[in-house]
């Protein structure tokens, strides 16, 4: 027994708006993402307002409706994506490409950029996540400290932090590290 394959119908204004309204209703979002989404479902089922050539949608007044009305929120998005990047330890430049990645301006990815307290408990964060440095189970020898180095490199923390957390030697050392930005 095959199974018919349904084709979708050409989009129109009210289904498009449709597709909007669900898809921000289901993920918190950015007007960037939304849009991408929205010019993906044109792409993939075409348009059907009306017939004619010069008839295409309107994304930016959708977007912007969808904005006035709160539904989207660049900057409560950036904040939220930015504190649970650090939360799981990741370092300054990936919380910076993940908001550039969703559409996100220079002001507003500034705006949201961790300051030195922040991105020192980040990096605390993934050295005792990943049991880098001082929280290492094994003894660090010099490849292996340069293998942690390269992990803090590789989730966005700057080469001063990650030397700073790993060179630590001890877990307090590194907490105390931490501590004294937040004195501040």
């Amino acid at each position: 027994m095959s199974v018919k394959r349904h084709n979708p119908q050409p989009l129109n204004q009210t289904r498009l708006e449709e597709l909007a309204l669900a898809y921000v209703a289901r993920f918190a979002t950015t007007q960037g993402k939304l849009r991408d989404y929205l010019q993906r479902k044109l792409r993939e089922r075409g348009w059907d307002e009306g017939g004619g050539d010069g008839d295409v949608p309107d994304l930016d007044a959708l977007i912007a409706r969808y904005c006035e009305l709160g539904y989207v929120n660049d900057a409560s998005w950036a904040r939220m994506k930015a504190g649970s990047l650090l939360r799981r330890g990741y370092g300054a430049r990936r919380v910076g490409e993940a908001l550039g990645h969703a559409g996100l301006d220079e002001d507003l990815r500034a705006d949201v950029r961790p300051g030195e307290a922040a991105e020192r408990q980040a990096a605390l964060v993934l050295a005792r996540r990943r049991r880098l440095g001082p929280f290492s189970v094994r003894e660090t020898d010099r490849a292996l400290r340069e293998k942690h180095i390269a992990a803090m490199l590789r989730a966005g923390h700057r080469l001063d932090v990650a030397r700073a957390i790993i060179d630590a030697a001890s877990a307090e050392d590194a907490e105390a590290w931490v501590e004294e930005a937040g004195d501040d």
